[in-house]
């Protein structure tokens, strides 16, 4: 079984002694249960498919595994649960990075509900302005992605699922409070009748922070101060089944945050962020064997820097849009599901800062086939995209996987990627290059998965090379090569009552011209967890391991390890009711993922959750 929390882990020394442990060890006497069949994933090949049957990585993180986790932001949830390494300029609202497998943030396509969102700006996704409560469920696919969603998915792609209507009626609430002033509260109704489904769902987040910087910050930016964040968020969407064959459906996504940040001794800085995730789609059937489905959306992202006491920070807009039509249809054959369609992604550029160009277009044609046949499975995509900027690329992907018997499967591919380098990139006054060419990678990636009742190890092999990667800071430059290779194993498992999770990650993220480290990655990073139900209680702690890394290209400034714990209880007080602790840095741990910048130290938690069974 794939369960609904994976977390993997690695390491190239560890990889043998492992899996021979496995074969030893008798695990069939504490097997407790026939696993339940593998849940449907759809983010791997854009259709659903089982999750023990893909050529690819995939994570899922569930909406019981989000309320556990002690993660408060969507990255801090990452790490914690996906085998991700995350970096962050201070707490909540800061800016925020994710690094799949050791690839560049602005290397993942985030999707929220199939909906492309980011800045196109800085050519990465929005990680700080997402209210965790409103999201249902998350895929992390590992590994390029760029044959099935096109440019920027050389690392991999995170999709988001808010919640979605049921039938009958579903309200849902949750208020939380804590340490440094945290207040939450969120509500929202579920629900539907004959053919519709609707959901409802609004929230509001008050943290009074600690301070982001501390006297190690660059530019001497650091003022002692708390950097509060305050947020307010809604979300909606309605489905109409308008007969058997075909579907409506529309939805979206706001998001107002107010952030704080240092400019420097005495100098509080304001910025205004509104994030805005639009769909509407229609999907029907042609023929019993052919869907079809045309969806038009469009994400907003806007950071509006308000007055500041720092004479250097000067106040601006920066807001991209990017307007995306796809049409995709599926068709069953005897072969498997085959996936062909086009899109058009329009990005553009609305800033206080003069850009030579603001605007671009995307054009593109893809296809795929997915399909199983007894222990055999495979997956081919192909796409090709025409950028108003750069002309054509072409990216494609193969991949194989064969079970030999019910407790072993392996699976190998092979997949190549495209990334265009962002408007700041090209042509921020001071900072960009004109003369920037895009990215391609060529990525293999090898897996051997072992299951055993309610047990499952898994081991993964890849090996990312980068042709023409992009340096971070001013004025970047295209690297003839970098290459990013490690290795993953993990195992989760449960005992009656006792879910266990543990995952190590070995990774050699390097400038292939220099031998350096690319920045703020770790190569080696250890998660571990454990989950206990007795009657209505519930306990839980997790613990967070990540190795040394460098702030900077030159490995000069060095980042220290560190390791966090995680500690959290509920308790079932009435049919509909809960009271959930968390204590999250039990250890009170100081630390930076970016150098100069603070993150949480030891937080208390209460959440008072309704949820009607």
């Amino acid at each position: 079984m794939i369960p609904l929390m994976k977390i993997t882990f690695s390491s190239a020394r560890l990889a043998v002694l492992p899996l021979a442990a496995v074969s030893a060890f008798p695990w069939s006497v504490f097997a407790q249960a026939t696993p339940e069949l593998a849940e449907t994933v759809v983010t791997a090949t854009r259709v659903a498919t089982r999750a023990d049957q893909l050529t690819s990585e995939v994570v899922v993180v569930d909406r019981e595994a989000i309320e556990r986790s002690a993660g408060r932001t969507l990255p801090e949830v990452l790490a914690r649960t996906a085998s991700v390494q995350m970096t962050s300029n201070g707490g909540r609202g800061k800016t925020a990075g994710v690094f799949i497998r050791g690839t560049e943030s602005r290397h993942t396509i985030l999707l929220i509900d199939g909906v492309r969102y980011g800045t196109a700006t800085a050519g990465t996704p929005v990680w700080d302005n997402i209210p965790v409560d409103m999201i249902e469920r998350i895929e992390v696919l590992k590994g390029p992605a760029s044959a099935l969603y096109g440019p920027d998915a050389a690392g991999g792609v995170v999709q988001i699922f808010t919640r979605r209507g049921t039938q009958g009626l579903a309200p849902y609430a949750a208020a939380t409070v804590g340490t440094n002033s945290y207040r939450e509260l969120s509500a929202g109704l579920r629900g539907g009748q004959d053919n519709v489904r609707y959901a409802l769902g609004v929230s509001h987040t008050d943290d009074k922070g600690f301070s982001a910087t501390n006297p190690s910050v660059p530019f001497g930016n650091h003022n002692p101060d708390r950097d509060g964040f305050r947020q307010k968020a809604l979300n909606a969407s309605v489905d109409w089944q308008l007969n058997s064959d075909w579907k409506l459906s529309a939805g979206a996504l706001y998001s107002d945050g107010t952030n704080h940040f240092d400019d420097g001794l005495g100098a509080d800085t304001q910025s205004d962020a509104r994030s805005t995730v639009l769909r509407a789609g229609v999907e029907g059937r042609i023929t019993p064997e052919w869907t079809t489905r045309l969806n038009y959306s469009q994400g907003t992202d806007r950071s509006n820097a308000l007055v500041s006491a720092s004479p250097w920070n000067i106040p601006g807009l920066f807001e991209t849009q990017q307007d995306q039509w796809s049409w995709q249809n599926d068709i069953k054959t005897p072969v498997g599901t085959v996936v062909a369609g086009a899109e058009t992604l329009l990005q553009k550029v609305n800033s206080s800062t003069a850009y030579t160009v603001t605007e671009r277009r995307i054009n593109a044609v893809f296809a795929g086939l997915n399909g199983t046949s007894g222990g055999h499975s495979w997956q081919l995509n192909a796409r090709r995209d025409d950028n108003s900027q750069f002309g054509g690329s072409s990216t494609g992907y193969a991949g194989y996987g064969y079970q030999f018997n019910k407790n072993w499967r392996a699976h190998a591919s092979y997949g190549t990627s495209f990334v265009a380098p962002s408007f700041n990139q090209l042509y921020w006054p001071g900072f960009g290059n004109t003369l920037l060419v895009p990215e391609e990678g060529k990525n293999t990636e090898f897996g051997v998965d072992w299951t055993e009742g309610n047990h499952h190890v898994k081991l993964i092999r890849f090996d990312n090379k980068i042709r023409g990667f992009i340096t971070s800071g001013r004025a970047p430059v295209n690297l003839p090569r970098a290459r990013i290779e490690g290795w993953t194993l993990g195992y989760d498992g449960s005992f009656d009552a006792l879910n266990l999770r543990a995952a190590v990650d070995a990774l050699d993220p390097r400038n292939e011209l220099t031998g350096k480290l690319l920045p703020r990655r770790s190569k080696s990073q250890v998660t571990l967890g454990a989950d206990y139900s007795v009657g209505p209680w519930s306990f839980g702690g997790s613990l967070l391991q990540v190795g040394r890394r460098y702030d900077d290209a030159a490995n000069a400034t060095p980042l220290a390890s560190y390791t966090t714990v995680d500690l959290q209880a509920s308790y079932a007080f009435a049919r509909d009711w809960n009271v959930q602790a968390k204590l999250n840095n039990v250890g009170d741990r100081a630390y930076e993922t970016a150098l100069g910048y603070n993150q949480p130290g030891r937080q208390f938690f209460v959440t008072l959750r309704y949820t009607p069974k």
